[in-house]
């Protein structure tokens, strides 16, 4: 068996450690992550492979040769343009004839046993061998899950939580027999986990996975080389650590050639010490890396920091928790928090403080009793990027700025055609309008024209983004649950949330900065779009037979809860209904965020409004105008899932037989109904993106999820609650009979929700261990997991943005549906813990 080292990665997420060199080149113990790899692989017994580059070729190249340093045959391959992991695999295989193939990337840190996967390979006659290992939190990687014998069934490449399956994952490792090589296209981007795998699978091939035993790290971004480092130190995974060792009582101190440490310096946990390294009399350092030729002067401490070559820290100074790249100058008393990168060849001036989570990038000069502070510090759930999803959301002023949202604007303009349009809006709130503003002059920067559709609600504009003109739209607004944040909404030409892919574009050149700058004659322009209104609204009366609503001289209450939709939605409600009541139909920015207790106390104002004047219904019309409640003419409050049931009961009793797509924890009523009615009612992502994609591809009535989102494509294929507002008042037209009537014609289905916390890091346990339960069961993976039994139905849906799960139970009787809910409720806590 050979090795195919994949090295040519640009190590975008880790800047600014990869300016300068390629990832797999940063250095672990003062030696190259690619190093340690390539001892494994002689470990391992594997002397001849091939190294796949791109990103500075030279570097790698020139620290290996031949590989006859290290007793191996060493190859190299860089393709002439970008094919892919396995397109580029194939393109080296041809350097390296080999009737079995080791795949292996080159900025991994592991030990796993090379000898004990492939003896799994070839007990098991696989025609490949994914290698698995079990993480904490695996958004990142390629969810895969296998059956008792370890033969792959499932797997989905970087998922959402909403579709988090399992905590095992793809750690990038292969084992490949030569004739996998015949499903890879010649010169054609071709990637393992998007393309290759999926063939094997679909073709029935045997596929197979081995979960490892040892040791695993992906070297994704800054936070994750420090973790390496530090297990590295605190003995968590075996490598080859050079240097002598001290006899030190109690701790474990390596040392290169020519070290000079002179007297009263107290070395604490374990510490690595380059070669030629100076270490001055009364310095600490604690569970640190100091690299070669380093000086430390005289009182300097260093606790879990990485110090890489060259490096000159004067007396006095603190080092805590930092990354300090090769070259550095750093003068006395100067003192760095936790979370620091310091470039490449950086001066950091005198008594300056470097506060935590700061990026330095190379060769910046810090001036004498500097300050520099983080203006980005992200939270716990989306610190490793930037977006959750398709928005970005963060602290006000805090992690949010001006200055961010201009760069971000940037970075969003140069991934657009040159000259092309896009659309903004907003909230009332005054946050929104300056993110925006700051936003628009970044976005201008690259050569990308601006329409201004300044205040409006999000179903205006994406519905705007749905005729031709412009190449996507960004929204800002007062993030609903938490005050202190705003989120940005970004949306493609065709008003639906970006991808993933665009995403990741964005984020790259946000974090590399690479942004595209216009010539001073080619700034982008600024027109304000003030006729939005008037076409939403024609559209928008076109697609309802206003004559059969008009006739029914409907009764209304609507909330506006103080939201963009109250500046002109009443004087279309006017056009449907004979009488409506408005309740806080005046904007105002500090009431658009709200609780779910202070929802709850306006839900009952306004059911006690229905019921005490005796009208048709009510609606509660959240703030951005995207999602609706309902209550009836009884004062019944739906909202959720019970909304999601008597919509969809609605709309299958008053329309031609069609499709209905609703997410998998939708009540069997729903489905059962639309069965006898010649309905295709369709279980369906409840993501957004997902929701509005099969929307404008099938021939779809309705599309909803079970948090009040609610499509209907025959005015638009976006979730609009406006809409859905004149959609259920002409389906009400239809029922002649109360809208309490028919829901209580229904016999109402034993259906239990709870919501149950779970740690971050258990989550994907959690959700393997679902999983497991679900083997050999009748079951589905579709937003959670769904297991179906012949008295009901449970489903775990991981939330997407906190730390809980939803647990959704259905049974043929109450007694059921409440074993069932304990029953998992009792194992999800046994996993967790």
């Amino acid at each position: 068996m050979k090795a195919l080292i994949l090295a040519g990665g640009f190590g975008t997420r880790i800047r600014p450690l990869t300016v300068n060199i390629p990832k797999p080149m940063l250095p672990l113990t003062t030696r190259p992550i690619l190093e340690h790899t390539v001892k494994l692989l002689l470990k391992n017994g594997i002397d001849e492979m091939v190294m796949l580059l791109y990103f500075h070729p030279d570097v790698i190249k020139n620290f290996f040769n031949d590989g006859s340093e290290w007793g191996a045959k060493i190859k190299y391959v860089i393709p002439n343009k970008d094919l892919g992991t396995a397109g580029a695999v194939k393109e080296a295989s041809r350097q390296l004839n080999a009737d079995r193939y080791l795949v292996i990337s080159g900025d991994l840190v592991t030990d796993f046993s090379i000898k004990k996967i492939l003896q799994f390979h070839e007990e098991k006659e696989a025609l490949s061998t994914i290698t698995l290992t079990r993480v904490k939190n695996p958004l990142q990687f390629g969810i895969v899950i296998t059956d008792e014998n370890g033969k792959i069934i499932k797997f989905l490449e970087k998922p959402t939580w909403g579709e988090v399956f399992s905590d095992t994952i793809n750690t990038g490792i292969y084992i490949l027999e030569r004739s996998v090589m015949d499903y890879i296209p010649d010169d054609t981007d071709f990637d393992f986990s998007r393309n290759l795998f999926p063939a094997l699978l679909a073709d029935k091939k045997p596929l197979y996975g081995y979960i490892a035993k040892g040791y695993w790290r992906d070297i994704g971004d800054p936070d994750a080389y420090r973790e390496a480092n530090y297990d590295i130190l605190d003995g968590k995974v075996y490598l080859d650590v050079p240097g002598k060792k001290l006899d030190l009582v109690g701790r474990d101190v390596r040392v290169g050639q020519d070290v000079v440490i002179d007297e009263d310096v107290i070395f604490k946990s374990t510490v690595i010490v380059g070669n030629n390294t100076k270490i001055q009399k009364g310095c600490t350092i604690e569970r640190s890396i100091v690299g070669n030729n380093c000086i430390i002067e005289s009182g300097v401490k260093i606790k879990d920091s990485i110090l890489w070559d060259n490096i000159y820290v004067k007396a006095g100074s603190i080092i805590d928790g930092t990354i300090i790249m090769d070259g550095v100058f750093i003068e006395k008393d100067v003192k760095t928090e936790e979370g620091v990168v310091i470039g490449n060849e950086c001066r950091i001036g005198k008594a300056s403080r470097i506060k935590k989570h700061v990026h330095i990038w190379p060769r910046k000069f810090v001036e004498q009793a500097s300050v520099v502070s983080s203006n980005l510090i992200w939270g716990e759930v989306w610190k490793k990027s930037l977006f959750q999803g398709s928005k970005i959301k963060g602290l006000t002023n805090i992690e949010l700025t001006p200055e961010l949202c201009a760069k971000l604007g940037a970075a969003y303009g140069s991934i657009l055609p040159k000259d092309s349009f896009v659309l903004l809006g907003r909230d009332s709130h005054l946050a929104s309008r300056m993110l925006r503003r700051a936003f628009i002059g970044g976005v201008a920067s690259t050569g990308i024209n601006i329409k201004d559709a300044q205040m409006l609600p999000i179903p205006v504009l994406k519905y705007k983004l749905h005729s031709f003109g412009e190449q996507g739209g960004v929204y800002f607004r007062q993030s609903p649950q938490e005050g202190a944040s705003t989120e940005i909404h970004f949306f493609d030409e065709h008003g639906i949330d970006i991808s993933p892919s665009q995403s990741k574009s964005i984020e790259r050149i946000f974090f590399r900065e690479d942004f595209r700058r216009a010539h001073h004659n080619e700034i982008g322009s600024i027109v304000f779009e003030t006729k939005l209104w008037d076409f939403y609204r024609e559209g928008y009366l076109k697609s309802l037979d206003l004559k059969a609503i008009k006739e029914n001289k409907f009764r209304i209450v609507v909330d506006f809860s103080h939201g963009t939709t109250t500046t002109y939605f009443p004087y279309i409600l006017e056009e449907l209904v004979d009488q409506v009541v408005n309740l806080n139909t005046y904007t105002d920015y500090k009431k658009l965020a709200k609780t779910d207790s202070e929802i709850q106390n306006n839900l009952s104002q306004l059911a006690k409004i229905v019921k005490s004047l005796k009208y048709d219904a009510g609606f509660y019309l959240y703030p951005a105008g995207g999602k609706i409640i309902l209550v009836d003419n009884k004062g019944r409050i739906y909202r959720d899932v019970d909304l999601l049931t008597v919509i969809s009961l609605i709309i299958i009793k008053t329309n031609e037989p069609g499709i209905i797509d609703v997410p998998n924890y939708t009540p069997s009523l729903v489905f059962e109904t639309g069965e006898k009615s010649g309905f295709d009612v369709r279980v369906a992502s409840s993501s957004k993106r997902a929701m509005s994609t099969i929307a404008r591809k099938d021939d779809v009535l309705m599309a909803a999820s079970g948090l009040g989102d609610f499509i209907f494509p025959d005015f638009h294929i976006y979730e609009d609650g406006m809409f859905a507002i004149g959609k259920t008042l002409e389906a009400l037209s239809k029922l002649n009979m109360p809208l309490s009537d028919f829901i209580d014609g229904f016999k109402k289905p034993i259906y239990l929700v709870r919501r149950m916390p779970c740690p971050w890091d258990k989550k994907g346990t959690v959700m393997r261990r679902m999983s497991e339960e679900a083997q050999g069961n009748d079951a589905s993976f579709l937003d959670g997991v769904r297991i179906n039994f012949n008295n009901g139905w449970v489903m775990l849906y991981p939330d997407e943005y906190g730390p809980y799960f939803n647990i959704y139970v259905e049974g043929k009787t109450k007694e059921e549906a409440e074993h069932l809910m304990e029953s998992y409720s009792s194992k999800i806590e046994q996993w967790i813990k």
